[in-house]
């Protein structure tokens, strides 16, 4: 009479177990990268396309070059390109103000002050009671930032330097589907001119010129969009 054997049992068993300890890792990895995917700050809203459309067609790009002195409201160069004086470096703030000015908002801009060492001045007037009066709220995270951002608000990114006989700097946040992991490790995405001019760039690399900048003094500001934006690059007086 031949013995029963356990090994067919055994094999069955531990089958039975490596398929169950697959399944389970097969059913938290998607959990997993699905958590670090979700976005952070809500969906961008048809107000938060619009402003994103205004910010695509801009070419910034090709547009306020740095080394080029431009018209701020256009980015065209009005100046030969050999010109050397005052105003032929980067243009964050003119940009940014070119933005607003599509989007029939007010910030700091020419004529009321030049293109020279701007970003610096809107930032402090951001904050002051004229751009309070004119309609910009001071945001206090990054998380609140983007969230208005993909509700359909202008929102800036700025830096007052310290030396108020250097730059600092200006960019606009673009509305994102961007998660929470990404946003704290690398802030929103953003568009600019400056150093070099983005399309899209993430806020830590936008200010890595500024060493000081980035994170703790840059400073947040947003601004609800009028019903009808300019849809062009046409300057508004």
């Amino acid at each position: 009479m031949r013995r029963p054997t356990f090994r067919p049992l055994l094999l069955l068993l531990l089958t039975a177990i490596v398929g169950a300890q697959g399944l389970a890792q097969a059913q938290t990895a998607p959990a997993t990268a699905t958590v670090e995917s979700t976005p952070c700050c809500g969906p961008v809203t048809a107000e938060g396309q619009r402003v994103l459309k205004v910010l695509d067609d801009s070419d910034v790009e090709h547009l306020w070059l740095n080394h080029r002195h431009v018209n701020w409201q256009t980015g065209e160069p009005d100046e030969p390109e050999n010109y050397a004086g005052h105003g032929n470096h980067s243009h964050c703030s003119a940009f940014a103000a070119a933005i607003g000015q599509r989007l029939n908002i007010y910030m700091l801009r020419p004529p009321e002050h030049s293109q020279i060492l701007l970003a610096s001045a809107q930032t402090q007037w951001f904050g002051s009671a004229s751009g309070k009066d004119a309609g910009w709220i001071a945001v206090h995270s990054a998380e609140q930032a983007q969230t208005l951002a993909n509700r359909g608000h202008l929102v800036v990114i700025s830096y007052e330097s310290p030396n108020v006989h250097k730059p600092g700097h200006i960019v606009i946040i673009r509305p994102s589907l961007i998660s929470a992991q990404t946003l704290s490790e690398q802030g929103p995405d953003i568009i600019q001119a400056g150093d070099k001019n983005y399309l899209t760039q993430n806020a830590k690399a936008a200010f890595k010129w500024h060493a000081a900048a980035w994170p703790n003094d840059i400073k947040y500001f947003a601004h609800a969009v009028p019903a009808q934006p300019l849809n062009s690059g046409t300057p508004r007086t």
